[in-house]
């Protein structure tokens, strides 16, 4: 890997852990424009793939980043990609824990956090899109896009049950 790319990664993954309000996923929409459309690293459909397998593993989504830094840089850029993703935003959720612990109560505190989810929601549902329009195009990858969403949306089953199900339809189709 070269320093470039290093650098590309940290700064990249880094600027992006900051703004991560709502988690990882929230940020996707932002990962896919650097990784896809900055840098060129990967098309929408590998990076929907990545994101997919990066589900289907135990952990923390937030972890697809070093799937996205292994195939830039192996394992140094995934390595990176991780760490530039978590240390910056783990080092303001301590500070904020701390602040917040000490502004309990407040009237203004509970106004911004409530303020806060709906920007969480908005930017999940971004990433949803943009992992939509990575699917492809034609009827199949659009019906079971739209079924996927229906399924996870109306019922209480877990999500892996829709990844088995998209790696069957895969199989048979491809």
């Amino acid at each position: 890997m070269t320093p470039a790319i290093f650098w590309q990664l940290v700064l990249g993954f880094g600027a992006i852990s900051l703004v991560s309000v709502g988690g990882g996923i929230a940020v996707l929409p932002e990962m896919h424009r650097l990784v896809v459309e900055v840098h060129g690293w990967m098309d929408s459909a590998d990076f929907a793939r990545r994101f997919a397998l990066a589900q289907a593993a135990p952990g923390p989504n937030v972890l697809v980043v070093g799937l996205f830094g292994w195939h830039v840089g192996g394992i140094l850029g995934m390595l990176t990609a991780v760490l530039a993703m978590t240390l910056p935003t783990s080092f303001m959720a301590f500070g904020f824990s701390r602040l917040r612990a000490r502004l309990a109560g407040r009237m203004w505190l509970r106004i911004v956090e409530r303020g806060l989810v709906p920007i969480a929601v908005g930017l999940i549902a971004a990433s949803g899109i943009i992992l939509a329009q990575g699917t492809g195009t034609g009827w199949l990858p659009l019906a079971v896009t739209a079924a996927s969403t229906v399924f996870v949306w109306r019922t209480d089953y877990s999500p892996l049950w829709v990844l088995g199900a998209g790696a069957i339809v895969g199989l048979a189709f491809l």
